[in-house]
């Protein structure tokens, strides 16, 4: 399936017509799989104009930080902010690159894709294994007139450190404190219920398998695959659908002034937000022996603030503000 595509480009980015007269260079990064549909398209767009072969392998928000603690990529990514205490530590430097949100996805058969509702304590019982069945009283309640199966609900959660399990588990600790007492925020959590897949593509692949299937993923690889998509229910009181304008109203409403850049934007007021939105990060080293990759992540992305705004759009990403690109470059990048 198209989801498996996404790793697969990973392994290896290359395109033709290097900038004439300019060595190429490789950079490796890792980390955030949420990143990695954007960050692949950015790599190949923009080689012929910098030199540079970004390589990138979308291993998950927890690898991503740890490799890069270790000196072992030259730049990670992440869905979660790191540690302030870690960014010392291992002299690293932090900033957000795009925004996008995570969708729950769903197979109910007979149910077509974007009509079923969900609220955050309904999707947080589910999760936990309280609400067992897709008809069950309180899932009915909130769909009347949908013809809702008598089917087992089979969970689909991201198997190791997940920045798609640290956003949902935000979202769902604000409005839930069953959720907040038994299971908290996290890339990884003892799950009750279900089976682990690996990240958003393995959700894109699985989900569409099982009868029965809710799962979570973000959103390139829920188009690209065509996945069924739920409304939640926002912090305004609205029932919304996950896309470019929900997310970027979320956008709108974060503050982007917190300290290293680690802004959340889930549970935003927007009217039209998506509940579950964030931000992903690149962690890009300031150690000496790091000084020239880092010099060239950092003018990747760079490239990326002035030239990848259209393509972040196509794939339903959304740009950070101007303004907070422009501190970025202004504190980080020069």
């Amino acid at each position: 399936m198209r989801a498996i595509r996404f790793a697969l480009m990973a392994l290896a980015i290359s395109s033709a017509g290097v900038t004439a007269g300019r060595a190429e260079m490789s950079v490796m990064g890792t980390g955030s799989a949420f990143a990695a549909p954007i960050y692949i398209k950015w790599a190949e767009q923009q080689k012929p104009t910098t030199g540079l072969a970004i390589n990138y392998q979308p291993s998950g928000s927890s690898v991503g930080q740890l490799q890069v603690l270790r000196g072992l990529t030259d730049f990670g990514g992440s869905d979660v902010p790191m540690d302030d205490n870690k960014l010392k530590e291992g002299n690293i430097r932090q900033f957000p690159t795009i925004v996008g949100g995570y969708a729950v996805v769903v197979n109910i058969p007979g149910v077509s894709a974007g009509k079923l509702r969900l609220t955050a304590p309904v999707l947080a019982d589910i999760f936990m294994g309280v609400v067992k069945s897709w008809d069950d009283v309180r899932i009915v309640q909130l769909n009347p007139g949908l013809a809702l199966p008598s089917l087992p609900i089979s969970l689909l959660y991201h198997a190791g450190g997940s920045g798609g399990t640290y956003a949902i588990s935000r979202y769902l600790s604000k409005n839930s404190a069953a959720w907040r007492d038994r299971m908290g925020i996290g890339m990884t959590l003892s799950w009750p219920v279900g089976a682990g897949v690996k990240g958003s593509y393995g959700a894109a692949s699985t989900v569409p398998m099982t009868p029965g299937g809710i799962g979570y993923a973000e959103l390139s690889y829920v188009t690209a695959n065509n996945l069924a998509t739920v409304q939640l229910q926002n912090r305004a009181g609205r029932f919304v659908m996950p896309n470019g304008r929900s997310f970027a109203d979320a956008a709108e409403h974060g503050d982007w002034s917190v300290p290293n850049f680690a802004v959340d934007l889930t549970d935003m007021p927007g009217e039209h937000a998506w509940p579950i939105v964030t931000a992903t990060f690149a962690l890009v080293p300031r150690s000496p022996d790091k000084r020239a990759t880092s010099a060239a992540a950092l003018e990747f992305f760079k490239w990326a603030f002035a030239h990848g705004d259209a393509t972040a759009r196509s794939m339903q990403f959304v740009p950070l503000p101007s303004k907070v690109k422009a501190d970025i470059v202004t504190t980080l990048m020069n």
